[in-house]
Order: structure tokens, then sequence, then C-alpha cells
């Protein structure tokens, strides 16, 4: 079953030492600079925003029903999954399965409404679902654009760099899976130095490998070398996503990687990945459609393996131009999309997955920000649990920027001071500060300011917001700039976490271990 965040004592003490919290903590909580300490998680204070009412909720829900009765799911090349679902009464036909009204919603009543995924870093694990969100950078990039400004193929140090920067930012939460493609590690080995790398270079919880079951296997195995074979068990300790290849199919490579996981216990984002107009319909209400059907036979899937394994409701919506093809991000069809596919999740009572700060912009200009701002707001009003790509994704999701990165974790700073609401305490209310000012006068000196200036306003370490003649006196620094010496310091700053020197061990003769007894491969 999914553990909750009383169980964080329990867990193995090599896990490393919480940081101490206190004036410095709530300072990096009101700044997207840090780094620093922050919350483990966001606890939201304010209500999530809804687009559907019970009627339109209903209707959706009752299509996606006929969807899976006559329709069906393709299942490709998995004997063990067809052969899971004919047992649970479904009708097989080839590949295809079409599925009796309510099984997938009955097998799903054992799934955890929240769970915690455990870091290695007790004072850092995070809940997922209820009314937490957990921010994670961004996933699966080949190219990077450097801090030189180079668009180029991804290297496994821009990987570690991303991880560390990762690890020092307040307002990100968790390390994140593969958040860049390290190509120059062949592809059936890279798997093993980014889950060694997350584990290494951060204390955050983070992803494991999904691009084929064996790398599945090696991630859990490396967990548990980390944790504890029992303790891996009994508890989430990694994270994983596993696409639905829309429209309407699972594939052999999603399969076995889901397997893996639901089998040990860890948690999977079952994520149909929907440009609209090309693998969806180009409606809302039929992308919703299609979304919730995808979600209830591939998240039911992980309950027929293993009852009670974690699994969170995910989408990932963008339109596409239909004058040219490409991707669009930040229009308000796919921010439709999110607010009622987590008003369904709510529904089922499973956690949700979706957003971020995307774009389609080649480099960190005004359009990467508009659209990602767009995005990132619909997806905290939405009442996300889980987000990807919440920093650095560039050129829909091509690249990983450090500039954007840096400037995307000031934003997530925002977002992380919005979600605490309005303060209604004492202190919030400043009646002292009130009657003390009176009419006429101002509050800059009074004592309630000065008791409170610190962390009234959020702060950003980039904007600049000085007057035209200091800005030309420092040299006319754009954001992009300000964030390129801003993520060149960090990683010059950068300090690893402590590592137990023997586990260090442990998963680096294992590493090697895995890598000798396998050719290279690059395909």
């Amino acid at each position: 079953m999914g553990s909750t965040g009383a169980e964080d004592a329990a867990a193995p003490s090599r896990r490393g030492r919480g940081e101490g919290r206190g004036a410095a903590a709530r300072r990096a909580m009101r700044s997207g600079g840090g780094p620093g300490a922050s919350s483990p998680y966001i606890q939201r204070r304010i209500r999530e925003y809804e687009v559907l009412d019970e009627e339109g909720l209903a209707l959706i829900e009752s299509n996606a029903d006929i969807v899976l009765d006559e329709v069906g799911i393709e299942f490709r090349d998995d004997a063990e999954a067809l052969a899971l679902w004919k047992d649970a009464g479904c009708d097989i036909r080839g590949e295809r399965v079409h599925f009796p009204k309510g099984l997938c919603r009955e097998l799903l009543k054992t799934a955890p409404a929240t769970f915690t995924q455990h870091a290695r870093n007790g004072a850092r694990s995070v809940q997922i679902g209820g009314k937490a969100t957990v921010f994670a950078p961004v996933y699966g990039p080949p190219f990077v654009r450097d801090l030189e400004g180079v668009r180029r193929y991804a290297t496994i140090e821009d990987f570690r760099n991303f991880v560390k920067l990762a690890y020092m930012a307040p307002s990100l939460h968790h390390s994140g899976g593969t958040v860049c493609e390290p190509v120059d590690i062949p592809v059936n080995k890279r798997h093993l130095d980014m889950v060694y790398s997350h584990i290494r270079y951060s204390d955050k919880p983070f992803m494991g490998s999904v691009t084929a079951p064996e790398r599945a296997e090696d991630t859990v195995e490396m967990c548990k070398i980390l944790f504890g074979a029992d303790f891996v068990d009994q508890n989430c300790v990694v994270i994983n996503l596993i696409n639905a290849n829309s429209p309407m199919v699972f594939d052999e490579t999603m399969l076995g990687a889901a397997k893996v996981y639901a089998r040990n216990n860890q948690a999977t984002v079952i994520s149909p990945f929907i440009l609209a107009g090309a693998m969806s319909p180009v409606t809302v209400a039929g992308t919703l459609t299609q979304v919730l059907a995808e979600v209830l036979a591939g998240a039911a899937f992980t309950q027929l393996i293993r009852p009670g394994a974690p699994v969170v409701f995910g989408t990932f919506a963008a339109s596409i131009s239909m004058q040219s093809g490409a991707p669009t991000f930040g229009t308000p069809e796919p921010s439709l999309v999110s607010y009622g596919a987590a008003q369904l999740a709510r529904r089922l009572n499973l956690p949700f997955r979706t957003g971020g700060s995307l774009c389609g912009s080649k480099v960190a200009d005004a359009q990467a920000a508009h659209e990602s701002a767009n995005t990132l707001n619909t997806t905290l009003l939405a009442g996300t649990n889980f987000v990807l790509h919440a920093a650095g994704w560039l050129e829909g999701g091509l690249v990983s920027s450090y500039e954007k990165f840096m400037i995307d974790i000031d934003q997530l700073g925002m977002m992380q001071r919005m979600a605490e609401g309005v303060d209604l305490s004492e202190s919030g209310q400043a009646m002292d500060a009130i009657r003390e000012v009176g009419p006429g006068s101002h509050y800059l000196g009074c004592a309630h300011t000065q008791a409170n200036f610190q962390t009234a306003f959020y702060r950003s370490n980039l904007a600049d917001n000085n007057s035209y003649e200091q800005w030309l006196a420092e040299g006319e620094k754009r954001i992009e700039t300000r964030a390129n010496a801003l993520c060149r310091s960090w990683l010059q700053n950068y300090q690893a976490p402590e590592l137990d020197a023997g586990i260090d061990e442990a998963l680096l003769a294992f590493v090697r271990q895995r890598k000798e007894s396998m050719p290279d491969a690059f395909t």
C-alpha cells in the first residue's frame, strides 16, 4: 500500500539528515532564488478552479465508459496483460480489450488516494495527492541550450548539472527523472548513470527509468541498495511516467515498465500524451473522454498487477497548429482539458498530474514567459498534485535550458506563495498596524511592518525593479543574462548532500557490473 507521512519516522536512518528549518527556510520559501531549504512540498490553502458541473462530468464519464466498452483499448505485444484482463472479465479481440462498464472503477478502489514518496533525506519526502502539490523539473529533452547560448545534444555533465540545480532550488520539491537525455552514453546503459546521479547529487525524491522493463528492474534494484529491500516493498521510493500511446494504445515498453514498478509497490503516473487534433479529437470534451478512458484502463491495470500499488491520474495536454501541425502551448483549450481532467481525477479519488512551465519558444524570451505562465497558473489552480516540466522546458520539450530553468524556479516560488492563500491570523489581519498609522500617514515605519517586512512579499532574485538609471549603470542586463549569472553561481557553489560511503560503493559496484554485462547500444 502507499505509505503516509506518519511513516517517515520509520524510514531507514541512512537516508541522511534533514536540514534545519527557521528564518532562513522561511525566507527561501518567499524567494525563487536560493539556494536554500524550503517546505518539502506545497500544501495548498486555495480552492481548485473547476470548469465542469455535475452534468458535464457525468456526461464525460458516460462517454468514456462507451469508449472502453465499444471501441476498446489496445494492449500490444503483451500476452500477460491480455490474460489478466480476460480473467478480470473483459472481452478480448486480438490485442484490443473491451471493458465491462464499471470494471476499471471497481479495480481502482484499491489504489491509494494519497501516498508518500520517500526521499533518502526523510525531511524531503513528499506527499502526492490531496491538497499537496509537488514541483519536478523538465523531463525528456535530447538537447540543451547551454550557458554559452549553444543549442546542442545533452551530455551526462548536463544531466548532473540539472540535478544539482533542482537539489538547490527551494521551489522544486523533486529531482525529477530524465532532466535531459545524456546522449554521450549508450542508450542501454545511460539509465544507470541517470538514476545514480539523482541518488548521489541530490537527496530529494526522484523518478526511475521506463524505456525498457530491464531498466525499470535496474532502478528498483538501485532503490533497494539505497533504502533496503523490505522498505522498498512496503513504501514508495520512486515514481515513474507511463505514457499511453494515444490514441488508445499501451505498448509493450510502457506495459513492461508499469508491471515492474507496480509489482514492487512503486508509483506510476498513467499519462496520456495528447496533442489535440492529432492524438485526440479537436474538442475539449472529446479529448477529456479519451483521456479518461485511457487512464481508467492503464491505472486499473496496475491494480491487476498489485492491488494497492500507488498510481496517479496523469495527462499531458497540448494543442496543435492546424496550419503547420506543430504543438502549441499556453493556449486556452489545453487549460480547459487540465481543469476538467483534475476534476475527473478527484472523482476517482486518485492523485493528479498535469502541466508545468510549457512553451514552444526557442529561447527564454517573452513568448516563453507568457506561455509558461499561462500553463503554470492553470497547473496550480487545477489542484495538480505532481507537476512535471515545472522548470527548464523549452522548444516544445526538445530542449532543457539552463537560463529558463532559473527563470522558471523564480516563478515556482511565486506559485508556492500563491498557494498559501490569505493569512487570517492576528498578524495577518494587521489591525494593530491600522490603529497605529491612522489616516494620512504611511506604514513603512510602523511596528507591524518592521516585524514582517522580510517575509511579507515574495522577493525575486531575478526581476529588476530598480530605476532606469540604475539598470543602465549596471549594464542594461536582461533577465536571461541575470539568470545565466545566477546559474553559474549556483553550480560553482554546489555542495553534494551526504551519502553513506558503503551505499555509494554498493551503487557504483552495481552500475559497473550491469554495464559490463551488456554491449554498448546506441539505438
